[in-house]
């Protein structure tokens, strides 16, 4: 399988998750973003393993061409200098990321995740298995 497809699907699973998630767990998804970054550990992890995802994403698909499969490339560059940035500066992304864990924002970003999880799930499953 191509690894843009295998990205694609994967992506698409965990934004599709995410985005029920939001929609049918509101309060808990609420209490997740609050609690994000009070735990040192957590925060450590989480940034470690954004580092290996968006590093395998990078090394495997770095490709800047003019179609649909830059997304994944760009997916992966963010989630790479994201996991570094969390790692290296916890208490600055911290305060990055207090603007998007308002109650207006926490009720729309299920709908983002809603959309990236079909666009990507359009072109895993529909277009990739064409």
């Amino acid at each position: 399988m191509e690894p843009s497809i295998l990205i694609a699907k994967i992506t698409a699973v965990i934004y599709l998750s995410a985005s029920l998630g939001g929609f049918f767990s509101r309060d808990y998804y609420r209490r997740l973003a609050e609690d994000m970054y009070k735990n040192a550990t957590l925060t450590y992890m989480m940034g470690f393993i954004t580092v290996i995802l968006g590093f395998l994403i990078v090394h495997y698909h770095n490709l800047w061409v003019r179609d649909w499969t830059v997304l994944v490339t760009i997916i992966g560059w963010l989630a790479l200098i994201k996991g570094i940035l969390i790692i290296v500066f916890p208490k600055f992304m911290q305060r990055l990321s207090e603007p998007f864990l308002t109650e207006r924002v926490l009720k729309i970003i299920p709908y983002v995740t809603l959309f990236l999880g079909l666009l990507f799930g359009y072109f895993g499953f529909v277009r990739g298995s064409v």
